[in-house]
This record gives structure tokens, sequence and C-alpha cells, in this order.
């Protein structure tokens, strides 16, 4: 059975951040991601995955101006300056923090943009990261993300991040492939695991379409877990979804996967 890790942005929200470590502990998860760690100092977060025997899997690298909107900056033509500096601040926080894996977010696309640009910026962009992850053993996440959610966001398929990723010639890039957003744009997620599983380095779930626990809405969760096993997938499942009540109550799903 594939291996879970509770996102503290999404999950216990009952109560502050640097609680929901003890509280994810207490329920069972051996591991947790997050969003941003970036409000508080690294030896902060590292003294909670510490004291709660939690690995941290992933968290994002500095994504712009988060409460103005944006949505990542590293598709954004004359932010390159910037993105580095957040490569640089997320691989310190990620050494500290004992975490394998940066996702860089694309960031949107303005209408009347100029799309190949943009693909240029984030190409060169993501071969930077890498090379800088790659010095410390971390690998580097883009993720498609559908536009129900987030409108505008340049990444959206699974073809167009693959295609990236091999133009981009990293052995250190890798795709986070989140069920959810799969289901939303373009279906078939089976089919598109089988394809792209050995360049695929991250996997998050949530249910479809209201974002809840994976045992609610349309896709089903049982069958996938089973093929993730048949294929030998053995990274962790970020369960990056919104309880539809409270955490714990809902963490029922687990038990009966």
């Amino acid at each position: 059975m594939p291996k879970f890790a509770a996102n503290l942005t999404m999950m216990f929200n009952e109560v502050p951040f640097l609680q929901r470590f003890q509280a994810a502990a207490q329920a069972g998860f051996k591991a947790v991601e997050f969003l941003f760690p970036y409000n508080f100092a690294p030896e902060e977060v590292a003294a909670q995955l510490k004291a709660n025997h939690l690995e941290n899997v992933l968290f994002n690298m500095p994504p712009g101006d988060w409460a103005a909107g944006e949505r990542g900056i590293a598709s954004l033509p004359g932010r390159e300056a910037e993105f580095r500096e957040g490569v640089a601040k997320a691989i310190l926080y990620a050494t500290a923090l004992g975490t394998p894996r940066l996702h860089a977010m694309a960031g949107l696309l303005p209408q009347g943009a100029d799309a190949a640009q943009h693909r240029a910026t984030f190409i060169d962009n993501l071969r930077y990261a890498c090379a800088e992850a790659a010095q410390h053993g971390i690998t580097v996440l883009i993720e498609p993300i559908n536009t129900r959610d987030i409108p505008g966001y340049f990444l959206n398929t699974q073809a167009e991040a693959h295609a990236i990723l091999e133009e981009v010639g990293a052995p250190n890039l890798k795709v986070q492939m989140d069920f959810y957003h799969v289901q939303i744009v373009e279906g078939d997620i089976a089919m598109k695991v089988r394809r792209y599983l050995p360049h695929i380095g991250h996997i998050q779930i949530a249910g479809v379409p209201e974002r809840n626990e994976p045992d609610t809405g349309e896709v089903n969760y049982a069958y996938l877990f089973r093929l993730l096993d048949q294929l030998g997938y053995d990274g962790w499942l970020g369960c990056e979804y919104r309880p539809a009540k409270g955490t714990v109550e809902g963490l029922g799903w687990m038990k009966a996967f």
C-alpha cells in the first residue's frame, strides 16, 4: 500500500501551523508536506519534524507575492533574479529540514502574453534550479495544475510537463502528478500513470470535484492505489485535500484502503 504524507497547509487547520506536526504524527502519519515554510525559521520547522519523528517530503519554492495572487514566478520573464534568490532560499530550508524535493511553481500566463517566451523562461529557470539543487541531492518538481482552481496557470497537462522535462534535460527534474488536477483537466489517470511513472517524482491525491477526502467523489482511488503497487511506485502520496469536516474525523479513508 502506498505511503501517505499529510499536507499541513490543507490538513489539521484546527491548530496553528507549528502544532500541526504533532497532530499529524498523533494521527499516524510518518511524513508531511506543505506549501511554504518561509514564515518560520528553518530551525523551528526542523525542530517540529525531529520532535515528532516526521519526514518532510516536499514544499514549494517562493511563489512571488502569494497574497497578491501570484502563483509562482518560474515562467515569468523579467523575474529571473528573484527566482534565483528563491532557489537559494528554498535550498537553505530544504537542507535544514532534510527535504528531498522542491516544487517550482510556474506562475500565471497573463492574457495576451507570448506563451513561447514564458516557456523559454521556464526552461532556463528550471535548468538553473536543477543545477543548484543537484549539488545538494535535491529533486526539482514541476506540476500541471487545473485552470478551474488557478485560472491562467502556465502548466496544465501531463504532456506539456513531460515535454518540458525532456527539453530541460536535467536528471533531477521530475513531474509532480496530482491526481485531482489530472482528473479535472484530462482524466484517464491510470493510463497516464502507466505512461509517465518513470518520470514522476511525487504524487498527490484528493477527491474530485470537491477536493475533499479521497474516498469521496468520482475517482476510484482503491483501483489507483492497487495500480501504483503493481507498478512498483515506492514514493509518498501527498494528501493535498480539504477535510470536509474535521481532519481527524475524516481520516477513516486511510483504514479503508
